[in-house]
């Protein structure tokens, strides 16, 4: 009796959620269909242009990534440029594509999820339909069913037709349960997708400013040598003079820092504890590690690098490599020319301890005081500050020890503490 009474509070839901399911069918009839041949004839158009772009784009990363073993030359510094407005265009234009290939492809999906509604409301007629038959022939037991019968062979064959009316609605209901996994898994394909897209249209615009910089800053470099190669080594050899001067001053600074020091305040070395700000061209992207933490190279005089220097091209999107809170956004550049210690850049403290800098950045779109979570945009990957090529430099600092300061003729602050390996923590 239990049985039966539990049918039928399933009939009514059933047959309740059937005349919605009806007017919304009606409702999704009344669209015309689309020819999904064609749209995927489309789509699979946009693929073959990204993969014509995606050669291009490789092809100028080569051309950037070998101008690092170059003597450093005025003609050298405007290819770079070149090379880097060339490569954020093909960016742009990948952009675009992406994006209507993207818009293609939700289309392509609603039509699924347009197809797994009609089945949805046709399975759940088949499931009213089965509640009603049984319904109307379970009012008794098995007993009353044998006993009405003409013969027990006409009995069995009613309580057979019975039992198989019951497998068939529990089929129908794990088909319906199935169907609905898929329309939400489909919903959420749109939803990811419309996000990318929402992404990269940011990111579209966000480059064409970036652009703009490097334009300016070809124009800004051809003004002040006047075209000539002499003026540019001359103007370079005073800016690498003020440079040491500069890094003298912050190395001291440091030092004096370092003495307070106690690691314990630290959380323990272990992978994981940041992401990688920009994916490795390992992992399918573009960054390549170009000098680790404590290194020494000529460009620091001898002494060991405060970071991590990932070469990547101008305009790759920055992420931040755990939550936090933005504690500081400036520039270290005077101009276009005059290119201080980590030109644009991106501080961030974190709870446990750690603070993290993102710097040589050709835009920053976080801003001081934002709360950004892991993940999070922050910035794009440039070639401001005293730096040789494009590249982000991640830093890693005890957040206690940072104090910002204030070193002429470097625009802005420069934040000054105890440098930690960042890949203890990656």
């Amino acid at each position: 009796m239990k049985f039966v009474i539990g049918l039928v509070v399933v009939f009514f839901f059933f047959s309740t959620a059937v005349v919605c399911a009806q007017s919304a069918s009606s409702s999704l009839a009344g669209s015309v269909a689309a020819d999904r041949a064609d749209l995927e004839a489309k789509i699979q158009a946009q693929n073959q242009e990204l993969a014509k772009l995606n050669s291009q784009l490789m092809a100028t990363q080569n051309k950037l990534e070998g101008a690092t073993t170059e003597r450093v030359s005025l003609q050298k510094e405007i290819s770079n440029i070149k090379n880097n407005i060339n490569r954020l265009n093909l960016n742009i234009k990948a952009d675009k594509i992406n994006i209507q290939k993207l818009t293609l492809e939700i289309d392509s999906l609603n039509y699924d999820i347009r197809d797994i509604e009609i089945s949805m409301e046709d399975k759940k007629k088949s499931i009213a339909e089965l509640l009603r038959e049984i319904s109307r022939n379970d009012q008794v037991n098995l007993l009353t069913v044998l006993l009405n019968g003409k013969s027990l062979a006409e009995s069995v064959s009613d309580f057979q037709a019975l039992s198989d009316t019951s497998q068939q609605l529990g089929s129908d209901i794990v088909s319906l349960e199935t169907l609905k996994g898929n329309k939400v898994a489909k919903v959420d394909s749109v939803n990811v997708k419309k996000n990318e897209i929402s992404a990269r249209s940011r990111d579209l615009e966000n480059r064409k400013s970036i652009i703009q910089d490097q334009e300016g800053e070809k124009e800004t470099i051809l003004a002040q040598t006047k075209n000539k190669e002499n003026l540019y080594q001359q103007q370079l050899d005073e800016l690498r003079k003020k440079q040491d001067e500069i890094d003298g001053e912050i190395s001291k600074l440091e030092t004096e820092l370092r003495a307070k020091f106690d690691i314990n305040v630290l959380p323990s070395k272990r992978p994981g504890v940041l992401d990688w700000p920009i994916k490795l061209k390992k992992d399918g992207g573009t960054g390549i590690i170009t000098q680790h933490f404590g290194e020494v190279s000529s460009l620091y005089r001898g002494k060991p690098h405060n970071g991590l220097d990932v070469a990547t091209p101008v305009g790759t999107p920055v992420l931040a490599a755990a939550d936090g809170k933005v504690i500081a956004v400036d520039n270290n550049d005077r101009s276009s020319w005059k290119k201080y210690v980590y030109g644009k850049y991106v501080l961030i403290e974190h709870p446990d301890g750690l603070a993290t800098l993102y710097a040589h950045l050709s835009k920053q779109v976080a801003r001081k005081g934002d709360v950004v979570n892991k993940g999070d945009l922050i910035g794009y990957s440039g070639n401001t500050g005293y730096s040789t090529g494009p590249h982000l430099h991640l830093g890693a600092y005890w957040a206690a020890s940072i104090i910002m300061k204030s070193v002429p003729p470097v625009g802005g602050l420069i934040p000054v503490g105890v440098a930690i390996n960042p890949e203890d923590y990656l």
